[in-house]
């Protein structure tokens, strides 16, 4: 059978995976790497990437027979780019994808690109992303140098020659996703002089073959087709299965983050959700809160989250018992429905400022009620979560995406068996768990143009009380941050 490899290029490691055909992983391995960070600057050196990608590969696989290995495909992290010259060697440090030094530039990059980017569905850019970088970069560089995004750089290494870049890692670089290359016009304006910018082609494309200097360092075979990479969040979706239309991954850990899959090009006029180009040709469309499960490490410091994950269970038990007997005494004695004591939840941002499913710096966390410990607290976090989660869902709705398809939830909150539970009960949707949903496997799986995912567990859900979701849904529109039509879309679709 044959083993393809995937590589995760992040930022604090690079991880390598060699799996087969069926989702069997024959190695793994990781090397760490470092960062310089200094308010707005962020950056990291590619030659790292390079040594550490070749050591990683190389223990990946050094278990697989050679002549088994099949493909290698490469992620990283979206908005990362540096020059190089012409032969690929580093003329910058990498501007990481949170680096801000270039905020500067935006305006400009949204006077010239603004259609393009309407047509594109994300209305304008944000002072991180790439454009807005290459021309930062451009302003102080000699003649003759190279747009290299984090995934570029190393796959040129591989191939030994200049690759192509996939439209994935362009997408924050301005490439027009529905024609599928650079906007000429745009780049033109902006002073992008078209030999500093590499061909593009779909993710999953072939773009080259390993040279045999590579070979050498990565224990990749000489040969091995190269196929086009994808961001680290479209190969964590791929990983996770979440590949056909209607279907959804839900990734929850320290933030929340969504990825889906739509046939026709989703527009957002909030600008919150904007989409990446499937190897088939559909769209992958996204958001990112800054909500998430990170707030427990601050709310809950030193606490065993497995533990209360157990004890949530318990206490969450207990209550549905009571209450099925104060439904079945009242339904005796003919009496009317009592009145149903709200638990608290809390709006867990983990920093200012919300990003989706709604756009509003001045967002900030609350809670409502008065969680009487810490189980409670814990509690009241992962419903704010999933209130959140489920919001998000309703926005997507509004948009005309299709939101009807599996739901696949990873990240680290899916170590909690309470909080997928009730992620599955404020859904009212079965949510699905995977053995295994890393960005390296779905770079395995864009390389053998397959479905490697394998599941782990179906989460049904249960009846709830879907009052308290609608009372938190007011609660974000009553402090000015949720559109009263999103609010009143997230009602109508609940009580349906």
């Amino acid at each position: 059978m044959s083993v393809w490899v995937g590589i995760d290029l992040g930022t604090q490691s690079v991880r390598a995976m060699a799996v087969t055909g069926d989702g069997e992983v024959l190695g793994t391995a990781a090397r760490p790497l470092t960062s310089r960070r200094d308010g707005d600057r962020h950056e990291q050196d590619p030659e790292q990437w390079w040594g550490q990608l070749a050591a990683a590969c190389a223990e990946a696989l050094a278990g697989v027979e050679p002549a088994r290995v099949a493909g290698v495909a490469v992620d990283a992290t979206s908005g990362t780019i540096l020059l190089t010259t012409k032969d690929g060697e580093p003329v910058t440090p990498a501007l990481m994808y949170d680096d801000r030094r270039a905020a500067a530039e935006l305006d400009r990059v949204d006077d010239v690109g603004g259609p393009v980017w309407a047509r594109l569905g994300y209305q304008r850019m944000q002072a991180n992303w790439a454009l807005p970088k290459l021309l930062w970069l451009l302003r102080s560089a000699p003649p003759g140098v190279r747009l290299a995004h984090q995934s570029d750089f190393v796959t040129r290494r591989l191939a030994g020659e200049p690759v192509a870049t996939d439209l994935s890692n362009a997408l924050k670089t301005g490439v027009d996703l529905i024609a599928e290359d650079w906007p000429t016009a745009v780049m033109d304006a902006l002073g992008v002089p078209p030999d500093v910018l590499p061909p593009v082609v779909r993710p999953g494309a072939r773009i080259g073959s390993v040279c045999a200097r590579a070979a050498r360092e990565t224990g990749l075979p000489e040969g091995t087709p190269i196929l086009a990479g994808t961001t680290d969040g479209c190969a964590a979706q791929l990983g996770a299965g979440a590949i056909r239309v209607g279907s959804w991954n839900s990734v929850l850990g320290t933030t929340l983050v969504l990825k889906g899959v739509t046939r026709d090009l989703i527009h957002d006029p909030l600008g919150v959700v904007y989409s990446h180009r499937a190897p088939d040709g559909s769209w992958l469309p996204g958001g990112a809160s800054s909500t998430g499960t990170g707030v427990l490490s601050t709310a809950l410091p030193g606490r065993d989250l497995t533990a209360l994950s157990h004890e949530a269970t318990t206490r969450d038990q207990a209550t549905r018992e009571q209450a099925a007997r104060e439904r079945a005494t009242r339904a005796s004695a003919g009496r009317e429905r009592a009145g149903v004591s709200v638990p608290p939840v809390i709006y867990p941002l983990v920093s200012p400022g919300e990003r989706f499913p709604f756009a509003a710096a001045d967002a900030r966390s609350f809670t409502l009620g008065t969680p009487a410990d810490d189980v409670e607290t814990y509690m009241a976090i992962l419903t704010g979560a999933a209130y959140v989660e489920r919001l998000c869902f309703d926005y997507l709705d509004l948009l005309g995406a299709p939101v009807d398809g599996e739901i696949i939830l990873t990240g680290g909150a899916t170590r909690s068996a309470y909080g997928n539970q009730l992620r599955a009960d404020v859904l009212g949707r079965p949510v699905t768990l995977r053995e295994n949903a890393e960005p390296a496997l779905g770079m395995a799986a864009l390389a053998a143009s397959a479905d490697l995912a394998r599941t782990r567990e179906v989460v049904e859900p249960r009846p709830r009380d879907a009052e308290p979701y609608l009372r938190f849904v007011e609660e974000l529109r009553a402090r000015g941050w949720l559109d009263e039509r999103v609010a009143r879309h997230a009602t109508e679709r609940t009580r349906a």
